[in-house]
């Protein structure tokens, strides 16, 4: 859990004035008593009235609440838009994220603007296309192309050919009912993309170290990318 969203469920533990100790802050976010300690200060420090100390418990006056987020119109309908599109055609873990989000953002809106988001008009229907293993795939080469791991899979290309590959992940496009990998591919010595609905036996390796000529950013440079 990354810090920023880990100070905002403390504070959601402490809305209420209910005494809360640092021991059972650190269980339910799965963390060290001492981490809590650092994270309450730093809460205190940005201003934050909560009360308490180390060893007792810490509570939160009433009637402090986080600053309202501001969005206009069109940019709650692009939050809602977005999110809802992931729920449907994104990986699990992007889906779960996706609706982790519009509960925080729901929770620190104004009135006005809550009653917005429950009005926005646009929705994304479920198809035949979200059977299958693509999308913990679509998780798999996203976390894979951040920690950089080489990943082995099977693929067919638009015939049914099966060819084995081992590959070093770039990212993940989407082209509006698919997903496609890039990939610096082993056996070609060269960019390839893959669709996700085509892969299967996907197993990870081990960690490649970046090499000139195999990133991203030389594969936007490519004549077929520019094309």
């Amino acid at each position: 859990m990354r810090r920023a969203d880990r100070l905002f469920q403390i504070l959601q533990f402490l809305r209420g004035g209910r005494l809360t100790t640092a021991a059972q802050l650190a269980e339910k976010l799965e963390v060290t008593p001492r981490t809590i300690y650092r994270d309450v200060a730093h809460l205190i420090g940005s201003g934050v009235p909560i009360e308490g100390e180390a060893g007792v418990g810490y509570l939160m006056r009433d009637g402090y609440d986080l600053p309202p987020l501001m969005f206009t119109h069109d940019e709650i309908v692009a939050l809602v838009s977005g999110a809802r599109i992931l729920q449907t055609w994104g990986g699990t873990k992007m889906a779960s994220a996706a609706q982790e989000a519009l509960v925080k953002i729901d929770a620190v809106l104004p009135d006005d603007a809550r009653r917005q988001v429950g009005q926005v008009n646009v929705h994304v229907m479920e198809g035949a296309e979200q059977q299958g293993h693509w999308r913990d795939y679509l998780d798999r080469f996203e976390a894979a192309s951040e920690a950089h791991i080489r990943l082995e899979m099977n693929y067919a290309d638009e015939v049914g050919n099966m060819t084995s590959r081992v590959v070093r992940p770039l990212g993940v496009w989407f082209w509006g009912k698919v997903w496609t990998a890039v990939c610096w591919c082993e056996l070609r010595a060269a960019f390839r993309m893959f669709r996700l609905d085509r892969i299967s036996d996907l197993r990870e390796l081990d960690r490649y170290r970046p090499q000139k000529g195999q990133t991203l950013r030389e594969f936007y440079e490519t004549a077929a990318y520019r094309h």
